[in-house]
């Protein structure tokens, strides 16, 4: 299949979820093609360095998607001790409506395997989109947990979600490399009977112990597990994107 070719998108629409979640609606002309479909594919956002040097990009959810728009969610206040602020996020906090922006992708969507017994999503803020996303296309009997980190009460969500699964918000204003409050939270979860689908998505520390909990204490199916890590403290995208791929190599 062949990649997608970069779209300029037009900022439509800014919208403050909660004190640190903003979501940014994008559209105009380059959109006009764009994959239907496409709620918790990620797209890459593209911003431009001096001549001559290739634009950084950062990587983001839809959370949303209508027939000329896109909506996209950005935490607000770094979670990243090094990168406080880091470009996207800066860039989510001044941009306005009519701003243009380069958008590569939509890549390919990772939802929670449907054809389980029960379901688990655990996540932070960055993963919250998703966790949205998958939430809303589970079935009505669905039964289960969303475990979500989030930076405040404040950021606590009103989200779509079958009747039987329950919500567990973890307030945590400060992420550790030593402390995993969402491993803490999922811990006290009663495990459920039958076969387990779990979809996971955080900071890269959190996720190595969650990981580890999910294929040896649990022995959660390798068909029924989905894990990833989003970011990872006190690095930025491009430094986590090394790190994470030698982690996934070394896990083979």
């Amino acid at each position: 299949m062949a990649k997608p070719i970069p779209r300029v998108l037009e900022v439509k629409g800014i919208t403050d979820i909660t004190p640190n979640m903003r979501r940014i609606t994008l559209g105009g002309e380059g959109i006009s093609d764009f994959p239907t479909d496409q709620e918790s594919a990620y797209i890459k956002l593209m911003f431009p360095q001096n001549e001559g040097r290739k634009p950084i990009m950062r990587t983001y959810t839809i959370v949303q998607q209508r027939d000329n728009e896109i909506d996209v969610d950005f935490v607000l206040h770094g979670l990243n001790h090094q990168d406080t602020e880091g470009l996207a996020s800066h860039w989510a906090k001044t941009t306005a409506i009519g701003d243009k922006l380069l958008i590569g992708g939509p890549g390919a969507k990772k939802p929670i395997n449907n054809q389980a017994d029960w379901f688990l999503l655990v996540g932070d803020m960055t993963a919250l989109p998703a966790i949205t996303v998958n939430l809303a296309q589970l079935p009505n009997d669905a039964v289960g947990y969303a475990v979500i980190e989030v930076i405040s009460e404040a950021d606590i969500q009103s989200i779509k979600k079958p009747q039987n699964i329950e919500i567990h918000w973890v307030i945590n204003p400060a992420t550790s490399v030593s402390h995993y409050p969402l491993l803490d939270q999922v811990k006290a979860l009663t495990w459920l009977e039958g076969e387990a689908a779990v979809w996971t998505a955080c900071e890269f520390n959190s996720m190595r112990a969650l990981r580890q909990y999910f294929k040896q204490e649990r022995g959660v199916a390798k068909t029924h597990l989905y894990i990833s890590s989003y970011w990872k403290l006190d690095n930025s995208e491009d430094e986590h994107k090394v790190i994470k791929r030698q982690d996934a190599e070394s896990v083979l």
